[in-house]
């Protein structure tokens, strides 16, 4: 499938989607899903509405029924036009009428449902009033892994999204730092990513010295100087499925704690990926990657989660955790990055997207991990 866009996925493959979901949530003891605009929809159905709108579109699934889709009739004709249409049903509804009535004649009165995170409360709360009787749970609670394993097509566009990711990286290295502001920097990035084929850009942390020790700092005015330490954190989507990667760069020539404390995260880092294996539990990820940071003195100064899931969004389940005992599968694909973070001074984080394979890992980013010195 060399070449492949989300838009190459068929109707048989959205079929297949809905079908599993279906039966995932029938064995998690719901009656069915409810799945609202958003990246569920897109990953079930191939449709994105034309606008988000009070108006309700939901698509409804359970075990044993056709799946459905409720749609506002203004949109019907863009709603048909999405790959997945001809696997579903289209249950159009115009103004004036009650799309409500109409979605609850779909539905188990006195069902449990799994219904999509980003679904209004207006809609879940008119839906509740319809059905006294029912009751819900969001997709994130009753079924974390519904999109986690990704399947050949996926990883090849998973893949792709990577590598676009990595070569922003090769580009953005030779940039000049010294001098300019972080957010120049950061709208170099933006423009890299984009000029690689990602349509969508979510972040590009720029967080240059002390404010190397925030992880999610937004880049600012803060001009880059010459001994500065960068964290580069970037990504966004190509083709429907995500990137994420992290190198820290250095201004200038570092001094021997800053190589030391990226030496230690690069170490951590790579214990993380290397405890990468099919039925590995997701927290052993973390331990490994904790352990070696721990061990240097370092370990009150790793302060988030070593990694999490992603695919259609750039963050979902699985988490890289301690607690999350759920075991590794061939297909998951999450990230790895350890990081240090010394407050007033600087921080270092280093991450690569990870796919499990059937006998351990593979990165999907492939840049080094070495500490690279910029201008």
């Amino acid at each position: 499938m060399t070449g492949s866009t989300a838009a190459s996925f068929t109707a048989d493959d959205y079929r297949a989607r809905m079908e599993r979901a279906a039966r995932a949530a029938a064995e998690a003891g719901l009656a069915g899903l409810l799945v609202a605009p958003g990246p569920d929809l897109v990953w079930l159905t191939g449709y994105t509405p034309p606008a988000v709108t009070e108006r309700l579109t939901l698509l409804v699934l359970a075990a044993g029924q056709d799946p459905v889709l409720v749609v506002p009739a203004l949109e019907a004709p863009d709603a048909q036009q999405a790959a997945g249409a001809p696997a579903l049903t289209l249950r159009d509804w115009t103004d004036g009428k009650d799309p409500y009535a109409a979605t609850a004649a779909l539905l188990d009165p006195r069902g449990r449902f799994g219904i999509s995170d980003n679904a209004w409360a207006l809609h879940l709360l008119a839906l509740q009033q319809a059905l006294p009787g029912s009751s819900y749970a969001s997709l994130t609670e009753a079924l974390p892994m519904l999109r986690a394993v990704k399947d050949a097509a996926e990883l090849e566009l998973m893949t792709a999204a990577g590598a676009a990711a990595d070569a922003a990286f090769e580009e953005i290295r030779n940039v000049p730092f010294a001098g300019r502001r972080e957010s120049e920097v950061a709208a170099d990035l933006d423009r890299l990513l984009r000029r690689h084929g990602h349509e969508q850009v979510d972040f590009t942390i720029v967080a240059s010295g002390p404010n190397g020790a925030n992880p999610h700092h937004e880049a600012g005015d803060r001009v880059i100087e010459r001994g500065d330490m960068v964290v580069l954190d970037f990504g966004g989507l190509k083709d429907g499925y995500g990137s994420d990667t992290s190198r820290t760069v250095h201004v200038g020539e570092p001094t021997d704690e800053e190589r030391r404390v990226h030496d230690i995260v690069r170490a951590a880092q790579e214990a993380g990926f290397r405890a990468v294996r099919p039925g590995a539990a997701c927290q052993d990820v973390d331990r490994a990657a904790r352990a070696v940071i721990a061990d240097a003195g370092y370990g009150a100064y790793f302060i988030h989660r070593t990694g999490h899931g992603i695919g259609v969004t750039t963050h979902e389940p699985p988490y890289m955790i301690e607690g999350e005992e759920r075991p590794l599968v061939p297909g998951m694909c999450f990230s790895v990055e350890p990081g240090i973070y010394l407050p007033g001074r600087f921080g270092v984080r280093i991450e690569d997207i990870v796919t499990v394979t059937e006998d351990g890992g593979r990165r999907l980013n492939t840049t080094t991990r070495e500490l690279v010195i910029v201008e």
